[in-house]
């Protein structure tokens, strides 16, 4: 039978449907998982956001620090610093395939072989808020302003609308341009602003004012005059779908403070804090993964990081620990996704899941007279999880200066920009991923695809 995603949910609470969180999906999400698989892809996708720049020399593109050490920084420009710190671990981790990654990756390295990261990439700002939409839409803004929709509102508009929230995002910005309304992103501030949303408010009215009044908006919306204009239809809609969204019950879905055994599972994992932290990086990670695990969403964007612009000596106390914080968020959205069956075949969650990583730009090689660290243009970012080709490193920053390179996009690998190749921006990674989908040429981002990324 097909529903539409109205009916199904009014059907779906009229028969008595439940949901449960962290241990499977239950009846109410394996029904809007089925009532998803015609859609254009079968894939879903989970941006990770860290805010403020990261130090990707503490990251995802270390130095020996025995080679880059502060008296020779006036030869090689890079100042690792990381004598400075007090590290984790070691300084330089080589988990899979020579990857070298640096000492706040944290629980992200055991997950090396599915992730590609992408280095030398060139953002062509300083300015947060450009690099930041510039990576959003892969398109350089006007001024600081994006132009174009950004790439979760063009995937959820190709994904479809079967999906409760085709477009989900916590503590993210997003953009539709041109795309029906409901691929636009359901925006919120933390996990409980989502909860609330998705609740039905007070006053409650008893059964028979909900019916008069139901009665009373629906014989105006479908008036001639209000049928004549779009924008009432629209509004109409939009109404209909957050009736349709509050009187689900999938509030309960995120309802991370509950005392039930699977939400206490699911703060264990998580790192979830029973008495607060809805608006932690571990509450967005429990968020994005049960988004994706119970058919709510295909796009979720979330910020997992935050306080990273350390232009002081906060980069020697502050920056690791937040970047750290940060990755293991993501892993522990890897390790959900890794360990649950996709819907009723033996692949797992993650083979249908791509997660993207990223930031606006990098922080400068050499640190500042303030002990810290300014805005550097080159930057770097890792991809994971379906069709990504895992234990690789595509693109290098130069050894002198730490600048982006360009290469052959085909392959990853250095190649100068006289025989062909191209230095790697944020465009070339998001025309990859519309590739994939069959969009490639709509969003109009005019460059090819790296496509050393899907190998």
């Amino acid at each position: 039978m097909n529903y539409d995603r109205r009916s199904f949910i009014k059907g779906a609470i009229g028969a008595g449907v439940g949901a449960t969180t962290f241990g499977g999906a239950s009846t109410l999400s394996r029904l809007v998982q089925a009532s998803t698989a015609s859609t254009a892809a079968d894939m879903h996708y989970i941006f990770c956001y860290f805010s403020g720049a990261w130090d990707v020399l503490l990251s995802l593109d270390p130095r020996d620090h025995e080679v880059f050490t502060s008296a020779n920084r006036t030869l090689t420009r890079i100042e690792p610093a990381y004598d400075l710190l007090d590290l984790p671990g070691a300084p330089i981790v080589e988990p899979v395939n020579g990857m070298k990654l640096g000492p706040f990756i944290g629980n992200l390295a055991n997950h090396a072989h599915r992730m590609a990261i992408v280095r030398g990439m060139s953002m062509e700002t300083l300015t947060h808020q450009t690099g930041r939409r510039r990576f959003l839409t892969g398109k350089a803004p006007s001024g600081i302003n994006a132009r174009g929709s950004s790439t979760d509102t063009w995937l959820a508009a190709k994904l479809g609308a079967s999906n409760p929230i085709p477009n989900l995002a916590l503590n993210m910005e997003s953009y539709n341009r041109e795309h029906p309304t409901f691929a636009s992103a359901l925006r919120t501030n933390s996990v409980a602003d989502l909860k609330r949303a998705l609740t039905a408010g007070n006053p409650i009215l008893d059964s028979y004012q909900n019916e008069q009044l139901e009665h009373l908006l629906t014989t105006v919306a479908n008036c001639p005059r209000s049928l004549n204009s779009s924008l009432w239809q629209r509004a109409e809609s939009n109404r209909l779908n957050a009736n349709s969204l509050v009187n689900s019950g999938l509030g309960s879905l995120f309802d991370f403070q509950n005392s039930s055994l699977e939400m206490a599972q699911l703060r264990e994992h998580f790192g979830v804090d029973a008495n607060g932290g809805l608006g932690s990086s571990q509450a967005a990670a429990a968020m994005a993964a049960t988004a994706i695990k119970n058919g709510i969403s295909r796009c979720v964007s979330i910020r997992v990081a935050s306080g990273l612009d350390s232009h002081f000596s906060n980069w020697v106390t502050d920056h690791g620990p937040r970047l750290m914080s940060g990755f293991d968020a993501v892993a522990t959205i890897v390790e959900d996704l890794s360990a649950a069956p996709y819907k009723d075949t033996e692949d797992k969650w993650i083979d249908h899941t791509i997660i993207v990583g990223f930031s606006e730009f990098s922080r400068t090689p050499l640190l500042n007279n303030n002990g810290g660290r300014d805005h550097w243009l080159m930057n770097a970012c890792f991809l994971l999880g379906g069709d990504v080709k895992g234990g690789q490193v595509i693109g290098a920053s130069s050894d002198i200066g730490m600048n982006p390179q360009a290469i052959n996009l085909a392959t990853g690998e250095l190649l100068s920009v006289s025989d062909g190749g191209e230095v790697p921006r944020p465009e070339h990674i998001l025309q990859a991923l519309y590739e994939q989908i069959g969009v490639s040429s709509e969003p109009d981002l005019r460059v090819a695809p790296l496509a050393a990324i899907f190998g």
